[in-house]
């Protein structure tokens, strides 16, 4: 198989009808490294919200169970990639998924926000990184994906394409990235997370180098002391220059899905997707008691 031969496939197809074969090939064949790193920060800029980070540290999910809130999520998202919506495994994910959510009391602004961070931070990403730019079938294919998702996870006014998620991310940081203390408790137990996947004496060197790869809104919402202009640029040249090298490789023969990744460390004897993710007990850490009519207590 030549280099664009996948790309060539994937122009044939329909980005609407197929958008999640698409989808697939794109993850799991063309951006494994990529798509991974992207939607690892896509959630890390949510938590600048601080109705989202606010939420999460008060669950304490990703503060004293950061790893296994890690994997379940990429776990979960990821079965609905490999094996479809569909499915067996899709439908079990996207309900273990909505009964997660409905737990908490989260606004339908900020769910949709989240969803906007799945279809736009891979595609800028990719665009800085990639080894080659997505096309726009792909682009197409990876906004009529989690559009499904989002209507099966019950978020209301969608938006209908890339741009129009685009649009409404950048304005929703803008209105709502601020400073909040259990946020920046959050993002760092996060990066801590990050870093416990390389030897310990890197913590100090990857947590910078994560550092470097965030925009200056990111930054001051949770006020972090931006790095060195050089040591921007040369972590920035580093990730563009592995896509340059990734570029003159040959094509992934096989897929590689996110439940193959060596960040997933939760479930070395194997894991049933009915069993991820948490099961809140109303009134505890952030999980609102709830009346007979469905409304939550304040």
């Amino acid at each position: 198989m030549k280099r664009y031969e996948r790309l060539g496939r994937i122009r044939r197809m329909d980005p609407v009808t197929e958008a999640s074969e698409i989808y697939r090939l794109t993850v799991a064949h063309e951006f494994p490294w990529d798509f991974t790193r992207a939607l690892e920060l896509a959630l890390y800029r949510t938590y600048a919200v601080p109705s989202i980070g606010g939420l999460l540290a008060r669950t304490a999910e990703l503060t004293e169970r950061s790893q296994k809130r890690y994997d379940d999520t990429a776990l979960l998202l990821d079965a609905v990639v490999e094996h479809g919506f569909d499915s067996e495994q899709g439908r079990t994910a996207v309900r273990r998924i909505n009964r997660m959510h409905r737990s908490y009391d989260i606004s339908d602004d900020d769910m949709r926000y989240v969803l906007c961070t799945f279809v736009v931070m891979p595609k800028r990403w990719i665009d800085a990184y990639g080894w080659r730019r997505l096309s726009r079938h792909e682009i197409v294919a990876s906004t009529v994906h989690y559009r499904t998702l989002g209507h099966r996870m019950g978020i209301k006014e969608i938006p209908s394409s890339y741009e129009e998620f685009e649009a409404c991310l950048d304005a929703y940081e803008e209105a709502h990235f601020a400073w909040d203390e259990s946020a920046r408790a959050v993002s760092d137990a996060t990066l801590d997370l990050m870093a416990s996947w390389y030897p310990k004496p890197l913590a100090p060197v990857l947590r910078t180098t994560t550092l470097a790869l965030l925009d200056e809104p990111l930054l001051r919402a949770f006020r972090y002391t931006p790095p060195a202009p050089v040591t921007r640029a040369l972590v920035r040249r580093a990730v563009r220059a592995r896509g340059r090298v990734v570029r003159l490789l040959p094509p992934r023969r096989a897929p590689h899905f996110a439940r193959q990744n060596r960040e997933i460390r939760s479930y070395p004897q194997g894991y049933r997707l009915e069993q991820l993710g948490t099961r809140p007990t109303p009134g505890l850490r952030g999980c609102p008691v709830r009346h007979g009519d469905g409304s939550a207590a304040r």
